[in-house]
C-alpha cells in the first residue's frame, strides 16, 4: 500500500491498515527510524492490560517460587 504526504506533513493510513492494527481516533503512533526505513508501531492506551494474559499460565508463580527453593 502506498499513500502520500501532504505538505504540512501529514499521512492518512488507510483504512484495511487500521481495521488491522485497530488504530483509531487519538491512538499514539512511534515512529522508529532505522537506516532507510521507518516503521510506525500503534501503541496502546493502556500497555499494562495490552500484555495481560500473553505469559504462560503460571509462569509469575514459579519465578517468584524460584529464589525460595534456592535458599532451603
Amino acid at each position: 500500500m502506498r499513500t502520500k504526504m501532504t505538505k504540512r506533513g501529514q499521512v492518512s493510513v488507510p483504512s484495511e491498515v487500521r481495521k488491522k492494527l485497530k488504530i483509531g481516533p487519538n491512538t499514539t503512533l512511534e515512529w522508529v527510524v532505522e537506516g532507510n526505513t521507518a516503521r510506525v508501531i500503534p501503541l496502546p492506551s493502556n500497555p499494562v492490560s495490552a500484555f495481560r494474559g500473553s505469559g504462560k499460565k503460571g509462569l509469575v508463580k514459579r519465578l517468584l517460587m524460584e529464589p525460595q527453593r534456592e535458599n532451603r
